[in-house]
């Protein structure tokens, strides 16, 4: 199925499968859930692979917490025209390597008429392409979004609204949609950015077997808490370099992230391509450019596919200025160091076996190599930098 079909079919699916209550007030309230349970390992114990905003991964000995997951979603309808939604997420996500519970959305929804929408409360941010399914596994093709561009905006809700419009024409559906609020995004190294305020907007069309989608997000975030940063900028402003402090603030910094996908379901050949640029006011958030390119085939329950990823950095990677000897060495190293992006690119190839209605298994092998650093793995040990890794998963995403 195309990405955004596979997403109406999971709800369609959780729809079916969900509990139904009632409040004592008469207001019917829908639970339904989702997961994924997974084993994850890698080829090597020089360094540990995991996923966006996890303290630690991975190495040679397989564990859980990399891909796993476990959702509960509740939608009391008050009326035709006003519902509650709730959904809670609970992984390994933040400062510590441990699993939390967290309140991924919390909203209010308001119709207000058959084209338009509103939605107050917490909202999921319509970032990327699979933004509102991209925790839910079965409600896509690979096992995992992949990290080259899916790492590159670490918000995943934010506290305020969006409107959401939606027409069909024809055989095409139009769907744009609009989100305003803030967030604040605990990061590990017991760290956090907060974004105050985050502007992130959507339109997409639907086709026939194809979907196109163009994202634009802008914010106005900070870095804090970060001890090794703000010792840094400490650091430069003592020593007097000011041509370089003005180009790594870490509060008050404007980014910009756009984007560009498009799916397809055609005669049993799937696909799913997106490309992004994220450019921000302070090198120690780097410019970059990423993509990924996804195709399989359906063979009955059966969907073989391949997957290719890729992240450049467009900002400059080092002060050209800064001297290389002399007292001022170990700070040039340190500034250089620090306006590094994490480069790699990925090569995977997976299964997906649709065995049971609400149920699916996967497997995925992906080849990642890194370029001028240690990529995207954290917990690196020395000689690790430009190493190529093996990364091995297998799991079930379920819906309920």
């Amino acid at each position: 199925m195309k990405q955004p079909t596979l997403a109406v079919s999971t709800l369609a699916i959780l729809s079916t499968l969900s509990l139904t209550t009632h409040a004592q007030d008469g207001m019917p309230i829908t639970v339904s859930g989702f997961g994924t349970a997974a084993l994850t390992a890698t080829n090597t114990d020089m360094a540990e692979f995991n996923r966006t905003n996890q303290a630690a991964g991975v190495g040679k000995d397989a564990r859980p917490g990399v891909d796993s997951n476990l959702g509960l979603q509740a939608t009391a309808k008050y009326s035709d025209t006003v519902s509650f939604t709730l959904q809670g997420l609970v992984r390994k996500n933040g400062n510590n390597d441990q699993y939390g519970a967290e309140l991924a959305w919390a909203f209010a929804k308001i119709r207000l008429n058959d084209d338009f929408s509103l939605r107050l409360g917490r909202i999921g941010l319509p970032v990327y392409m699979i933004s509102d399914v991209r925790n839910v596994g079965y409600a896509n093709t690979m096992l995992r979004p992949p990290n080259e561009v899916y790492r590159q905006v670490t918000a995943d809700n934010a506290d305020g609204g969006d409107l959401i419009y939606q027409h069909s024409f024809g055989d095409s559906t139009l769907t744009a949609q609009v989100a305003y609020g803030r967030t604040k995004v605990r990061a590990p190294g017991n760290y956090y950015l907060e974004f105050k305020p985050v502007f992130s907007s959507q339109l997409l069309l639907e086709n026939g077997p194809f979907t196109y989608r163009i994202g634009h997000s802008r914010a106005t975030f900070g870095l804090y808490d970060n001890a090794s940063l703000n010792t840094l900028v400490a650091t430069v402003r003592g020593a007097g370099l000011t041509s370089v402090l003005a180009e790594i603030p870490l509060t008050d910094v404007k980014g910009t992230f756009n984007s560009a996908g498009i799916s397809m379901d055609y005669n049993n050949i799937i696909g799913q391509a997106e490309y992004a640029k994220r450019k921000t006011d302070t090198r120690l958030v780097q410019d970059t450019s990423s993509w990924y390119l996804m195709l399989g085939y359906r063979y009955g329950k059966f969907v073989p596919y391949v997957v290719h990823g890729d992240v450049k950095q467009d900002s400059r990677r080092s002060f050209a200025s800064l001297p290389t000897t002399g007292p001022l060495a170990p700070l040039s190293a340190a500034i250089n160091g620090a306006v590094k992006a994490g480069l790699q690119s990925t090569t995977g190839v997976g299964l997906r076996w649709d065995f049971y209605k609400s149920a699916a298994f996967k497997v995925q092998v992906d080849r990642i190599k890194t370029r001028e650093g240690n990529g995207y793995f954290v917990n690196a040990k020395p000689g690790f930098a430009g190493s190529s890794v093996n990364v091995y998963a297998a799991g079930i995403d379920f819906v309920f």
